[in-house]
């Protein structure tokens, strides 16, 4: 395994290193190919296998990024995009496609609706995004998560 991150609170390992691919539409491509592009530009190209340590807890979760998942970077809205950074911003893939995957499968990670953000901040400090941006788009990320009632589900 690929060691991504660790210190004394959680860990985050890959068994590969992620590779991404931006789709783009061609001419020969249905109207419904186009939208799902235009929705998910982003592809995992691999599949790949995620194990995370909650070090405080002492739990280890462990899940696999299927190929071919597709997703749509980080859901920035365009007002902020000269703040924080494009929702396509190359260092937000990797934070974003994990991330995702977490939001749509809350038991990968026991329902730990903090856990999750934690590692969306680990994964944001390895790609070399700045502390406030950091802290605008986990705090933004778990407002949203509140909002939509993660823990209810």
């Amino acid at each position: 395994m690929i060691s991504w991150f660790e210190d004394k609170e959680l860990g985050i390992f890959f068994d590969d290193y992620p590779r991404v691919k931006m789709r783009y539409a061609l001419p020969s491509m249905t109207a419904l190919e186009k939208n799902s592009i235009a929705k998910y530009p982003f592809e995992n190209k691999k599949e790949l296998k995620v194990a995370l340590f909650d070090n405080i807890k002492m739990k280890k979760y462990e899940f696999t990024i299927r190929k071919n998942y597709c997703w749509d970077g980080a859901s920035i809205p365009r007002i902020f995009w000269r703040l924080i950074g494009s929702k396509t911003d190359s260092k937000f893939l990797i934070p974003s496609m994990v991330h995702d995957v977490l939001c749509e499968n809350h038991s990968y990670v026991d329902n730990d609706r903090e856990f999750s953000g934690a590692v969306f901040d680990a994964l944001l400090q390895v790609s070399g995004v700045s502390k406030f941006n950091r802290f605008l788009m986990k705090n933004s990320v778990n407002f949203y998560q509140r909002f939509c009632g993660w823990e209810n589900r």
